[in-house]
């Protein structure tokens, strides 16, 4: 049986990316389609630009010239540049943030509070002194963007197909968590050289300049597993920060479209589908600091001593401290940091030609498709062998005649 190519595409739920208009046309289409009839693609939907339904970022056909398609290498390939566009920029701009941060974390005594800790350094360093660090800061940062958006769209894909369409409608939670946790593993791999290099030039003035002197004097001291002494920390902060980064920012986005916008998402016009994702983001950064804020005191600790233990860091900063120091600068920084961070990488989409992240819930029913498919595949063939065997029982009859 030829079955079109549309149909034997690998089957991620379509709540994931499609609107609620294309996910009724292609029902339509599914239902309506006869086996025996030669295979075609079915007509688009009306659009505004050539294929796209009008009024919604959904790609056009693959086979159209000039743009991606959906799940392929070079959707992938976009997103990494887009984590890297989003996560590189954001994180350098919120150096001077994170430089009180860290010495806030390393030295609470000198630098007791977030308007004395800029005092500090205006004083100490003047304003060159807010952007030390930048350098490793943008690098690490661009190279974990790219691993964590890329690949947390392959493992959702990946996992989705895994479960199958109703299963993973069902646990869409958990496809989010699994698939961020499993993609910021890698991205930790990519980030924690650069990492450990930005926290020793940002707390211990004198040590080095930037990443040029920094990193052959880290190696020199500590060799090049030295760059990865934080790492099982920096996992520590980061998948759970990852986890709620991804999992509530596709559940605050659906919860807006659905509760607070009367306007299905592919009606809403591009900047405010950007806004949303910038809320969204926003509201998502405030729980990430807070459930990742321990491991990054242990990070910046770890990385600041050398020959520390975790065990030093919960001596000196205290179990209250761990939880609770740097904390209040940390969720304004990584508040506005995860807005940006999703404001930027949908703007990016978009600007590409591909869908915004989240905000449409799942189809009613995800398993009708397949199992009309099946039905269809069942009756052809059994349609095929009964006309088949009648043949075949002709051909005797007339030999026998």
């Amino acid at each position: 049986m030829d079955i079109p190519k549309r149909y034997r595409a690998s089957l991620l739920p379509s709540f994931l990316y499609s609107s609620s208009a294309i996910m009724a046309a292609e029902m339509g289409a599914i239902l309506s389609w006869n086996p025996r009839s030669p295979p075609e693609d079915t007509a688009p939907v009306a659009s505004g630009d050539g294929g796209a339904p009008a009024g919604s970022f959904m790609i056009q056909a693959p086979n159209e010239p000039g743009k991606i398609e959906m799940y392929s290498p070079a959707y992938y390939a976009a997103c990494a540049v887009g984590g890297i566009v989003s996560c590189g920029l954001t994180h350098m701009a919120v150096t001077p943030l994170d430089l009180v941060k860290c010495n806030m974390q390393i030295d609470p005594v000198k630098y007791k509070s977030i308007s004395s800790g800029f005092g500090v350094l205006l004083k100490e360093q003047g304003i060159r002194g807010f952007f030390r660090g930048w350098v490793p800061t943008l690098l690490g940062y661009s190279a974990q963007g790219a691993c964590k958006f890329g690949f947390y769209e392959f493992f959702k894909k990946y996992y989705s197909d895994i479960a199958g369409p109703e299963y993973a409608a069902k646990y869409k939670a958990l496809i989010y968590l699994t698939g961020s946790a499993s993609a910021e593993v890698i991205a930790d791999l990519a980030l924690c050289p650069m990492e450990a290099v930005k926290v020793r030039v940002q707390t211990q003035p004198g040590f080095a300049r930037g990443l040029s002197d920094g990193l052959p004097k880290f190696v020199k001291s500590e060799g090049y597993l030295g760059l990865y002494k934080g790492l099982v920390p920096l996992w520590a902060r980061q998948i759970p920060y990852t986890m709620m980064k991804f999992a509530s920012f596709e559940t605050v986005v659906e919860m807006i479209y659905k509760y607070v916008i009367p306007t299905p998402k592919d009606q809403c016009s591009k900047p405010l589908q950007l806004g949303v994702s910038f809320a969204g983001g926003y509201v998502a950064g405030v729980f990430c600091a807070i459930v990742s804020h321990p491991a990054d005191n242990l990070v910046s600790f770890l990385n600041n001593a050398k020959g520390a233990t975790v065990s030093d860091a919960v001596r000196k900063l205290g179990l209250w401290g761990l939880f609770t120091r740097g904390l209040p600068l940390r969720i304004v920084m990584i508040g506005t940091l995860t807005g940006a961070q999703w404001g930027i990488y949908d703007a990016f989409k978009v600007m590409v030609g591909l869908p915004t992240t989240g905000g449409v819930a799942p189809a009613a029913a995800p398993a009708t498709e397949n199992a009309h498919l099946k039905a269809t595949e069942n009756a052809h063939l059994k349609a095929t062998e009964n006309a088949h065997l009648k043949a075949t029982a002709n051909g005797h009859v007339k030999a026998n005649a």
